[in-house]
């Protein structure tokens, strides 16, 4: 075989890989889509015939702890637990963890909710850093409000600390900077009620962009597309993520992610596993190593998810800070997958062996260095002269077609079902944000994904600072503006 003979060799090879992989990316995301599509419809009509008053109302609704992991979140933290006190549900008690802040975090809870330190004995049943002291506050309407000031150790360490004071049978982890929906925890509790041969143990649901939405007293009251054209796009991201892949992999069993945002797990099964693992993906890696615990010890278990949209958080407006979130994201979702390679292909694990696994190994770590290595590879054939334009232009523009059709359909999903942008307005300027995403959106996350790669085998595990705008300068901005339509008049 000679030099050009081999070269065109190693091309016809290439091609076939390249064209294989994106047509099985595409076939995945559609099977996936359509499965959603049939899965929420069943949903909502089964949905329609429950009575959540009835778990209300219910002596035997499960106790929940809802465990808010918070460093240095003095912009959100007190509307984060106000947002909270505004749940449907009796049962409750809310675990505040401030991980060694050095802002005001925990002077702003202290003057909110009047804390006192109190005497608490705490079983470390899960290892964690130095518990500084136990706070419970003296008003009567937050009196199940119960903040753990402890030394710094991470958001997982915060966590484990979280579990180790709570005594309810079910935990709710969510983040500092989220906003409960008021059935959140019904809706979410409804799946472990349910009899079954198969343990639930856990449960996750729909998390929405919550900037330029109206916060008031811990409650979304207005619900708006974001002002901010990076925040937008990530809400077309999270309704195709959520609304159309995660439901999916509920139903199929092949589930491996809850969002750290909002997510309810069986206590007493993730202390057997060991709490959270110190990773930077401890969502991701808390689910798979509490379904491999589940399978390793041959108990019949299954993971809910929740179609409705039951929390809205803040995303990213910064590029920088986008960045860093998406290369943690990137970090941890390879962290995750290489500590537990062992489940890759393996029936004993079942659907999350054969196909979640592989799919988040080929399609979500994979898939930014295969369409790197694809762009270099057209490139070069290109100024070899064995590409022609036009086979590019054609090819550009049929992803590019794809993609706005995928997310045109996430926001018609999204407005055949819950409907939550009401504004006719909203829903276009999503769908224009559609046209606009791939030239911007997906290059950043392309380029931070890549980044997140390289960070990860230069052995780069730091969280990364989130800096965050918050709620409270949005009902600040509201107030600004009634106060000057006032004056004027």
């Amino acid at each position: 075989m000679n030099y050009d003979e081999f070269i065109r060799f190693i091309s016809y090879f290439l091609d076939r890989i390249f064209i294989s992989y994106a047509f099985l990316l595409i076939f995945s995301y559609t099977v996936l889509s359509i499965i959603s599509g049939i899965s929420l419809n069943y949903y909502l009509k089964k949905n329609s015939f429950v009575d959540y008053n009835v778990i209300l109302d219910s002596p035997l609704a499960p106790s929940v702890s809802v465990l808010v992991p918070a460093f240095n979140e003095s912009k959100n933290i007190v509307d984060n637990v106000e947002s909270i006190y505004t749940i449907h549900y009796n049962n409750f008690e809310v675990i505040v963890i401030n991980d060694g802040s050095t802002d005001s975090t925990f002077e702003d809870l202290q003057k909110a909710f009047k804390l006192e330190k109190v005497d608490f004995a705490v079983n470390m049943e899960i290892p964690a850093k130095e518990v500084r002291g136990i706070y419970k506050s003296m008003l009567s309407t937050y009196s199940n409000l119960v903040v753990v000031d402890k030394e710094n150790g991470g958001k997982a360490d915060a966590l484990n600390a979280g579990i180790n004071v709570s005594k309810n049978a079910l935990f709710m982890a969510i983040d500092a900077d989220s906003i409960l929906e008021p059935d959140a925890v019904l809706k979410l509790v409804k799946p472990f009620l349910e009899r079954t041969d198969r343990r639930v143990i856990a449960a996750g649901g729909v998390v929405r962009i919550a900037n330029s939405c109206m916060v008031k007293n811990g409650r979304i009251t207005d619900v708006k597309v974001p002002k901010n054209i990076l925040a937008r796009m990530q809400v077309l991201e999270y309704t195709r993520s959520f609304l159309m892949g995660r439901m999916a992999w509920a139903q199929l069993d092949g589930l491996i992610i809850i969002s750290g945002a909002m997510g309810m797990f069986d206590r007493d099964v993730v202390v057997q596993s060991g709490g959270y693992a110190h990773s930077i993906g401890e969502d991701m890696e808390l689910v798979v190593r509490i379904r491999r615990y589940m399978s390793e010890n041959r108990e019949k278990y299954k993971i809910e998810y929740v179609p409705d949209p039951l929390c809205w958080t803040e995303a990213p407006v910064d590029v920088r800070v986008f960045g860093r979130q998406r290369s943690r994201w990137t970090r941890g979702t390879i962290e995750t997958l290489t500590d537990h390679s062992k489940i890759f292909l393996s029936p004993q694990y079942g659907a999350m062996g054969l196909l979640g696994y592989p799919y988040w190994f080929l399609f979500e770590w994979l898939a930014p260095l295969v369409e790197v290595l694809g762009i270099i590879y057209m490139i070069i054939l290109f100024f070899t002269d064995n590409l022609s334009l036009n086979f590019i232009l054609i090819t550009s523009l049929f992803v590019y077609t794809f993609a706005v059709f995928f997310s045109t359909w996430a926001i018609l999903y999204e407005e055949l079902t819950f409907h939550r942008y009401e504004r006719k307005m909203d829903v276009f300027r999503l769908w224009v944000a559609a046209l606009l995403e791939p030239f911007i959106l997906h290059p950043i996350s392309l380029f931070y994904a890549v980044k997140g790669n390289i960070e990860y085998l230069m052995g780069n595990r730091s969280w990364g600072k989130m800096e965050r705008k918050g709620f409270l300068h949005q009902k600040d901005k509201t107030k600004t503006q009634i106060k000057k339509i006032k004056s004027k008049s």
